[in-house]
């Protein structure tokens, strides 16, 4: 499935790490910033959450809500937000299903396997619920600069 920008972003319902859920309904009216990314504690994952920790600030000065998606579960998530004091939510998508609708699960290949999992990818959404941005290869170093950078020609 192909998303359009312009066009209604995919709902969705998951629980953070402490067992709030979060929906894409209940955040309308807020321009949200919906990243996805392979596992918790990861060298590039690591570098793209704290990317995104160091200007979380700069991203609540634009009135946006930085939400982060991965399979892994409550228990991953809270350690890697303790361990490098992340200001947002992770939410848990264990089964990959809203990263299905998002088109970014699938099957991956590293050093010969193959299994299935998350294509690190990130979604502006805009306060009207629709698709402003889609970043489909990113690299994590430079890319929540990248992103808040973009949010000021929206």
């Amino acid at each position: 499935m192909t998303l359009s920008v312009g066009n209604p972003a995919p709902d969705f319902s998951l629980p953070d790490a402490t067992g709030k859920t979060y929906s894409l309904a209940d955040l309308k009216g807020q321009r949200v910033v919906l990243y996805f990314y392979p596992r918790d504690n990861t060298p590039g994952c690591t570098k793209e959450a704290c990317g995104f920790r160091d200007r979380y600030a700069d991203y609540q000065g634009k009135d946006a809500i930085v939400l982060g998606v991965s399979t892994d579960d409550a228990k991953s998530h809270s350690n890697f937000i303790n361990k490098f004091s992340l200001p947002f939510p992770l939410l848990v998508d264990e089964g990959g299903e809203v990263a299905s609708r998002y088109g970014v699960y699938g099957l991956k290949k590293f050093m010969g396997k193959e299994y299935m999992g998350i294509t690190r990818s990130t979604f502006i959404i805009g306060p009207d619920g629709n698709l402003e941005k889609a970043y489909l290869k990113v690299k994590a170093e430079t890319h929540a600069d990248e992103v808040l950078a973009d949010l000021d020609t929206l």
